[in-house]
């Protein structure tokens, strides 16, 4: 239950951080079945304040309900932007895509262990060079059309493509390739974004 309070506040804060925001106030709803034990609930909101906390969230309310089976945990996450407010859909012709750390084998714990970009999301946002920004949250072979301006399409190299040591574990374990697993996991929540063609990627790279 900790992991999965956490995770929820993350996976959202990860949108704000892909929009070059900090996250600020956040509702939470809740759809609970008769049988879910009061200790478990003790133990989701105990994770959900830790990890308010770690990343300075305010829990401002919420509403519960109660199903007959289905457990729900739905969040609303506020945020404001100091610089600008990065979009998806804004990459042009001859842009450099990018992103911000290794992909693949997420679900060896990245999951649900990840860190929200929070601090690259507002520094990639105070770059005029960065036209289009969003997190990896369906793997990259899905999100990145919706990083693209219309009528583009994205061509990938793949020897560029940074796998993680996760990926070419779970190559080893699922007999599919390091880089299909790079393309295809999801739940990365590394920032992909696009720079202007005018501008050398390498003054990006760390």
């Amino acid at each position: 239950p900790e992991q999965v309070a956490r995770k929820l506040l993350r996976r959202n804060a990860s949108d704000i951080a892909a929009m070059g925001g900090e996250p600020r106030s956040a509702i939470l709803s809740l759809a609970l079945p008769s049988t879910l034990s009061i200790s478990w609930l003790e133990s989701f909101y105990r994770g959900l304040a830790a990890e308010a906390k770690t990343l300075n969230i305010q829990i401002s309310g919420g509403d519960t309900s109660a199903t007959e089976s289905y457990l729900g945990a739905f969040m609303t996450l506020v945020g404001v932007a100091s610089n600008r407010v990065l979009e998806r859909g804004k990459a042009t012709l001859g842009s450099s895509l990018c992103v911000t750390g290794q992909l693949g084998g997420s679900r060896l714990g990245k999951h649900h262990s990840f860190k929200p970009r929070l601090a690259e999301g507002q520094w990639l946002a105070s770059q005029p060079a960065v036209l289009s920004c969003m997190d990896l949250s369906d793997g990259l072979g899905k999100d990145c059309p919706a990083l693209l301006g219309s009528g583009l399409a994205a061509r990938l190299n793949a020897s560029c493509i940074p796998i993680s040591e996760a990926a070419l574990q779970k190559s080893q374990q699922s007999g599919r390739s390091p880089i299909d697993h790079a393309i295809n996991d999801g739940e990365d929540y590394e920032l992909l974004f696009a720079l202007d063609s005018s501008v050398d990627r390498q003054t990006f790279e760390a």
